[in-house]
């Protein structure tokens, strides 16, 4: 300001000075540096991410509930409506969209760990496919930056091909967390959603299921690669039922993104916890992250490192309406050499060890 009253003062007495030329040899105005913009960025990303799926559907229950009881009740009452008129939408291909997969705010998700997804083999459009994902982790999150967004390219480098990440099905009776998971191409993990999406879409159509499910976070640790697979056959009956080819995928580092509190094999905690996700379908487990305002401090935010998803060559699959034990047992062996092929390919490649072993359970 200075600078320019100065200026201005010496146009009056004749300087051939202009306020113009003034404001230009001043000094830019610093801008908030991108190097510090993008970690607040790429943070607001991953909190949104946690209270969408963790408190969203809840929170819009709670709000829907308290409405009935207002002179608001009509939104209430339009939305349930609604809901019972779409209950089945979920079940019968859901409603994708493009715009919601590629806002930029996954892009700041995936940028804060940084999530990347590696093509090993081409998935040709004239099939569809069942693609396996492991390990479950405590979140999910690479399978979710995966194919649910269009963060790393899963378009670009699949071309032809469209995914749907199976999840529980109880999440799609929540409010507005429905609409919200199936604009991204998230369907239930049931038979009729899967044999749907397979048989009546189509072809190029990729399900995408995380075969450990929840059971398998109770063995999430860092350092350890545990999946649980020798029990798992319903995925390998359905893509034989369907004719949809097997792809085996590997998220290396999902794993070392929480702390698990670990309880021992026999206590009573363990035991519950089994118990727990046996009945209602999910782990009640217990996991610590990074803070809010700090890595070295505790809180819910998963911890910044990479992680690598590589997406292994499909298994041909022939369609059989009723296949027999023996032939999903088949199937299944060939599936999980394919999976340890898979990891032992490429696992000194993205942070293990030459002697790192994968545990199937």
């Amino acid at each position: 300001m200075k600078t320019i009253i100065a200026a201005y003062s010496r146009d009056l007495q004749g300087s051939r000075l202009s306020l113009r030329s003034a404001l230009r040899s001043l000094p830019a105005t610093p801008a908030l540096p991108q190097q510090q913009l993008r970690p607040c960025l790429q943070l607001f990303a991953v909190l949104q991410w946690i209270f969408s799926f963790l408190v969203m559907g809840l929170l819009a229950l709670v709000i829907l509930i308290y409405l009935f009881f207002t002179g608001l009740w009509p939104v209430s009452a339009l939305y349930i409506s609604w809901i019972l008129l779409d209950w089945d939408t979920p079940e019968t291909g859901g409603r994708r969209s493009h715009w919601v997969r590629n806002w930029a705010i996954w892009n700041y998700f995936r940028d804060y760990f940084p999530i990347k997804l590696v093509k090993t083999h081409s998935l040709p459009p004239g099939r569809n496919y069942i693609i396996g994902s492991h390990p479950h982790g405590i979140l999910c999150i690479a399978a979710f930056c995966n194919f649910s967004t269009e963060s790393t390219g899963f378009s670009k480098k699949f071309p032809g091909i469209r995914p749907y990440l199976a999840t529980l099905a109880g999440n799609f009776r929540l409010p507005l967390l429905r609409e919200y998971m199936m604009s991204g191409g998230l369907c239930p993990v049931n038979r009729k959603a899967i044999s749907y999406v397979l048989s009546q879409s189509g072809c190029g159509n990729a399900v995408v299921i995380v075969v450990g499910g929840a059971a398998e976070s109770l063995s999430c640790q860092p350092g350890i690669t545990t999946v649980i697979l020798s029990r798992r056959r319903g995925f390998v009956r359905l893509a034989l039922e369907q004719g949809a080819d097997l792809v085996p995928s590997f998220s290396f580092g999902e794993n070392e993104l929480y702390q698990q509190v670990q309880f021992p094999e026999q206590s009573i905690l363990r035991t519950a916890q089994w118990k727990f996700q046996k009945l209602f379908g999910f782990a009640p487990c217990f996991f610590y992250g990074r803070g809010i305002t700090s890595i070295e401090s505790k809180g819910f935010l998963p911890y910044p490192r990479p992680i690598t998803t590589v997406v292994g060559e499909p298994i041909s699959v022939p369609k059989i309406q009723d296949p027999s034990p023996q032939t999903v047992d088949l199937y299944h062996n060939m599936y999980k050499c394919s999976l340890l092929k898979l990891f032992h390919e490429h696992k000194t490649q993205y942070g293990l060890t030459e002697d790192a072993e994968l545990r199937i359970l």
